[in-house]
Parts: structure tokens; sequence; C-alpha cells
């Protein structure tokens, strides 16, 4: 993509290549999600993107139709992975499990694509292992570099891949937490991985869970960054097409479903895990093109019970703030219609968010303390993969009154007295 395109249409799988793609779910379109505005662009109509998705008749791949230029949306970013505590943990745990796997290998050399802030590195260095992190966003990798993380500001692929093993050497563990499928030219990105694995090392990766992604209704994981979204049985084909093996796939709960897989080089016969989860895939329709023909009527069902609350409460004077400016949180306003008559303010725990603005709908960003000067009766936790801890965190909220309101993967209202369902009745 050149620098001053914007977006382009696909017309093949991105995958395997094939151009037996059809379009099974479209939302509203939106701006780069994680692109807040500051004070100066208020006023300025933001340009909006499609957000289609189209599934792979041959190897049932589902993806983004229309590409957002990457230069948009991770050049200058604002999510760091340090605000938030259960991520922090999913890291700490993840790197410990690792470290056990490789400490035996004979190369400890860790690097990480996409590694934000350096947050899962450290606890690799908490191992003594060395480490190297590469990631496109300078403002992020600034962070990391300071905190003594050794980062590369780059956009990866096979030339970098190529770059840094001659320049660093090969290495025991290559890790992609929650950017395998941010990048345009996946294919580019094994390729640059198969020059940094060293003999029997792994590429571990996690990607959002599309099983849960359908089952729970989490449509508004559905945005620009993500192109696309990953289940088991096209990975296999898709790692074979590389002269790799998925060897071993596992769920986490983080950020609604995560898949994590391992994939190695060369011709390796998978562990069970990998037969299992297909199978469970299948059972679930993921497979098949009906079943995503069908979850807008699952979507719309969601958008009237929370539209419909809103404006119950609305209709009593009461306010709303929302808590949370994930990019899912644009995907979620937009498509459900949620304006800042609805909810004026929205509270974030990163600071690099606070002081900035929903582009088009205009809402500002500010800390959580908000919530607690102004007591609103109720809150909406936008950030919903983290309501347990925001919850946990903000208890005080609750104490003094105030609701919380969770929106998916079911509508909830969290107050002093427990945690109760909420259903229109219209």
């Amino acid at each position: 993509m050149s620098g001053g395109e914007q977006y382009y249409e696909i017309a093949c799988c991105r995958l395997c290549g094939s151009s037996a793609i059809e379009t099974v779910l479209e939302l509203t379109p939106t701006p780069p999600a994680n692109n807040l505005i500051t004070v100066s662009d208020l006023g300025q109509k933001p340009t909006c993107y499609p957000l289609e998705v189209c599934r792979c008749a041959d190897c049932h791949h589902l993806q983004l139709r229309h590409i957002v230029n990457p230069e948009l949306l991770f050049s200058n970013y604002l999510y760091v992975s340090q605000t938030s505590p259960v991520m922090l943990r999913h890291l700490a745990d993840q790197a410990e499990n690792l470290a056990g796997r490789i400490k035996g290998s004979g190369n400890n050399f860790v690097i990480e694509i996409g590694s934000n802030d350096g947050s899962l590195l450290r606890n690799f260095q908490r191992h003594g292992f060395p480490v190297l992190g590469v990631d496109p966003a300078r403002n992020i990798a600034d962070q990391a570099v300071a905190a003594g993380v050794p980062t590369i500001v780059e956009f990866f692929g096979e030339a970098v891949g190529r770059q840094l093993a001659a320049e660093h050497g090969r290495a025991g563990l290559v890790c992609a937490n929650h950017c395998f499928a941010h990048i345009e030219d996946i294919h580019s990105v094994v390729e640059g991985v198969k020059h940094l694995l060293d003999d029997g090392a792994e590429f571990v990766f996690e990607v959002g869970y599309l099983r849960d992604v359908y089952q729970n209704t989490l449509f508004d994981t559905i945005y620009h960054e993500h192109l696309d979204y990953h289940h088991v049985a096209p990975l296999v084909g898709f790692f074979a097409s590389h002269g790799m093996s998925l060897v071993h796939v596992e769920r986490h709960p983080i950020q609604g479903g995560t898949l994590r897989g391992c994939a190695r080089l060369g011709q390796i016969e998978p562990d069970p895990s990998v037969a299992a989860f297909i199978a469970a895939e299948r059972a679930a329709g993921i497979d098949r093109k009906e079943t995503f023909l069908g979850f807008e009527a699952s979507i719309n069902a969601l958008s009237r019970n929370l539209n419909d609350l809103l404006g119950d409460i609305a209709a009593r004077g009461e306010r709303v703030y929302g808590f949370g400016v994930p990019a899912k949180a644009t995907t979620l306003m937009y498509h459900f219609a949620i304006i800042r008559e609805l909810v004026p303010v929205i509270v974030d725990d990163n600071p690099l968010k606070q002081g900035r603005y929903v582009a088009g709908l205009e809402i500002p960003v500010t800390s959580a303390q908000a919530i607690f000067d102004d007591r609103p009766e109720y809150v909406l936790i936008l950030a919903w993969n983290f309501a347990d801890s925001i919850i946990t965190r903000n208890q005080a909220y609750l104490e003094s009154g105030g609701t919380f309101i969770v929106p998916l993967p079911s509508l909830q209202l969290v107050d002093g007295n427990g945690t109760r369902p909420w259903t229109t009745t219209r």
C-alpha cells in the first residue's frame, strides 16, 4: 500500500490466496479505532472506513475486506499493556510458561513482534534471557527503551526478519501477542519469522479466537486493526504453505477469548490439541457460511437491549459515563449509535488517552476520578473484557450507590446487591 493511499479492497483470501471470498457481515463504518482526537480536531468530520467481514469459501478464513493503511493505525499508538493489571498478569504467566519450555534449548534469546511497551519482554528479562522488541509505534517503543527493553521501530516483515537475524542472531523463541491478526502481509511476517527461528525454536502467537467471537457475539472486536479473525483449521494449511507446522494450540480467557498457537519449522506431527480444536470448531459451525450470515441478528438483539436500557436511564434524568475507551469501544458506539447525549463522558486509566475525544462522537476522555467526583448513577464498562478488574478496583463507586453496566457478552447490571441480567421488554 502506498503512503498516500488510505485503504484498499482485497480481491483474494489473505491466507490461502483464493478469489472465492464473499461478504458475510457489514458493520457501521468507523474512523480508526485507536486514533482518539485532540481538542484542535473538534468539529472536523473524521474519515470513516468500511467494516465489512468476508469469508473464504475455500479455507473458511474470515477477514476484513477493506485494509486501512497501517501508517494511519499504528505509527502513533495509544494502547499500552501496562495500564491493565489483568493483561500484566497474563503476560507474566505466559512468560513463565514459555521460559520453562526454552530454558533447556540452548538458545534463550527472545524476540517479540509488536512488543508495545515491553511488558512481556520484561518478564523474560527477569529470567535472565536476552530480548529484543520490534514495534512500529515510536511513541510506545520509546517507553519500552526507557524501561530497559531494547526495541527496534519497524513494521515487521521478511526483510526486517532477515536483517535482525544477520545483526542479532537467531532466536530460541519468537512471540507475537495480539498483533499477528493486525499485519497486512501475514505471509511476509511468517517468512521473516523463519529467518529468526533457531533449530527447534518456536513461533508463539496470540490472536482473538473466532469461536469465542461468534459464540459470545463479541462483534466489537471487529475493527480496522484486526484484519483477520482466526480459527485453527485455516491456520494449519497456512503454516504448511510456508514449510512450518502448527504443533500446539490452547485457549485463554484474556480479551474475551484468545487463541495461543505454537508453530515450528518443518513437517512436525501436531499434538492432540490441534485436532481437538478443529473438531470443536466444526461442531460450532465456524466452518460454515450460514453461521455468520445469521450473526447480524444476534448483534441487533444486543443493540436493542442496550439502547433501550440507556433510553430508560435518560428518561429518568439519570447519567451514564463510559469506562475504558479500547479500540472495540469505537465499533460498539458507532454500530449501536451511542452518542454524546447518552454517554457524555468516558473515563480511562491510560494517561495517553486522557484529554482526548472519541473521533466523530466528540465524547471527552478523562481519568477515572470523574466517576467519584461527578457521581453518575451508571457507568457503562466499554472495556468489558476487563470488567471484573474494573469493578474490583472501583468498589467505592458501588458502595456509594452507583451501578455498573456490562454490555457484553450479555447485558448485566452490577450494583451493591450483586449482578443481574437486563433484557428489554419492548
